[in-house]
């Protein structure tokens, strides 16, 4: 799911990778003694910038430390999930939008409202970048601080592009509908190229013998879409549900979104994309990397990952459907554990996460755009040395309607699966679009009876 369901798959991540703020200081004391915090998170490109702030928390507060481990995407959700069953679960973790609702249903999670009640100075929520604040609040409770956000975009090879005749203006501005997929299919089919070298739009293309993909779609993006589908889908027409956050009638099958699922499975029988049962089992981007695909959809928090060749690629905005240019927003929070012994230890942890401190050394590192909007730039400045241009993340906020959340609602993990299940069934054409999104539907709505 990479920054989602799909959500943050940013790198293959070792599971079980921990360090400790400081070294040798492991034991876990009761109120008023040392204390020892478990932080856990899932992005390996993150884990240093973390691991600074650690440190320099414990410095200033030598009676808690914290220990840091690191888990790949799947294998941190399903570790959590143990740990909590077991009720071990660490002090304070990173959360997602999906699924912190149930976190909140099943009574896991830290209402942290009373704290920031207690210690109201502790948290500037002007200094967010807008949007985010209230993501995680529920009424009147708030089940987690912002500390990131991010958006999605397409990485081209610049190479492959030049190769085709397509220039950087036609690729900042493509358009896509799902009846002929507009200027976004043309260029795909242009990028393209089977190998006898023929191009995907020449007479004589062998879509059967394919040297390179012209694309290479997300089909693991559970009920959110974030890398793909789901921003297609929104430009279309299509809205998850009735509300959102904490929909309870779900749209899973507007015609909107079988179309453009029809769109997306399509390029694989015309040969611009693998055929999601002979999918490698590389990532995207590291096939995209490995030269045998052109161009991607790619998160903003993937994009550090093309720092040492940041001159072989373009970056650009996604295409514009019929309802407009759409990206999914997404955000991150720190989350506290409500069957924690260390609270109070916790949320001295969790307010520095959100400090314009820690913030400002996650921001320096360029790996993502942190909640404080200070740190954001500071990122997109990062990034700007080292050959990246990150406007084309930046540029839906300045369209009308230009992000949307993602779905936050309970049941967000069936629902995930339920969902994915169905468009998978649809990319390896063992269902059509319509009746398989259909039956996906009555089951999400029938959760919510």
């Amino acid at each position: 799911m990479r920054r989602n369901t799909a959500l943050r798959i940013a790198g293959i991540a070792t599971a079980g990778i921990v360090l400790a703020a400081t070294a040798g200081c492991s034991t876990q004391g009761g109120d008023g003694g040392a204390v020892t915090l478990d932080y856990w998170l899932w992005d390996d490109a993150q884990l240093p910038a973390y691991q600074q702030c650690a440190d320099d928390f414990t410095k200033a507060n030598p009676d808690i430390t914290i220990k840091i481990s690191q888990y790949g995407w799947g294998e941190y959700w399903t570790n959590l999930a143990t740990q909590i069953a077991a009720g071990s679960a660490p002090d304070v973790w990173v959360d997602q939008p999906s699924y912190y609702p149930q976190f909140v249903a099943d009574k896991q999670i830290e209402d942290l409202q009373p704290y920031i009640d207690e210690d109201p100075s502790a948290v500037d929520f002007d200094a967010y970048v807008p949007g985010i604040a209230d993501v995680y609040k529920i009424d009147d409770a708030r089940y987690g601080l912002p500390k990131d956000w991010d958006t999605i975009g397409l990485v081209i090879n610049k190479q492959d592009a030049a190769d085709a005749g397509i220039d950087d203006a036609t690729l900042q501005d493509l358009t896509w509908n799902p009846d002929d997929g507009g200027t976004f299919e043309q260029v795909i089919a242009k990028l393209t190229v089977d190998k006898s070298g023929k191009h995907g739009d020449e007479a004589g293309f062998d879509k059967n013998d394919v040297a390179v993909y012209g694309f290479l779609p997300e089909w693991a993006d559970g009920s959110q879409g974030q890398n793909l589908w789901g921003n297609l889908a929104y430009s279309n027409g299509f809205t998850y549900s009735d509300v959102n956050p904490f929909g309870t009638s779900f749209h899973y099958d507007s015609p909107k979104l079988a179309e453009t699922i029809d769109w997306i499975a399509s390029l694989a029988d015309k040969g611009y994309a693998p055929s999601f049962d002979t999918q490698s089992t590389l990532s995207r981007l590291e096939v995209l990397q490995s030269g045998t695909g052109a161009m991607t959809s790619m998160g903003s928090f993937n994009q550090l990952m093309f720092k040492d060749t940041a001159s072989d690629y373009v970056f650009a905005p996604l295409p514009t459907g019929p309802e407009g240019r759409k990206s999914a927003i997404n955000g991150l929070s720190d989350a506290m554990y409500a069957g924690g012994k260390h609270k109070d230890h916790a949320w001295e942890w969790i307010k520095y996460l959100a400090s314009s401190d820690c913030q400002s050394v996650v921001g320096a590192t360029g790996v993502i755009f942190p909640a404080n909007a200070d740190a954001s730039q500071a990122s997109v400045d990062a990034r700007a040395k080292l050959g990246l241009d990150a406007s084309v993340f930046l540029s839906y906020a300045q369209e009308p309607d230009g992000t949307f959340l993602i779905p936050i609602t309970y049941h967000g993990a069936e629902m995930s699966q339920i969902v994915q299940d169905a468009i998978q069934s649809v990319a390896l054409g063992t269902s059509d679009s319509q009746s398989a999104l259909s039956d996906a539907n009555a089951k999400v709505n029938a959760l919510f009876e």
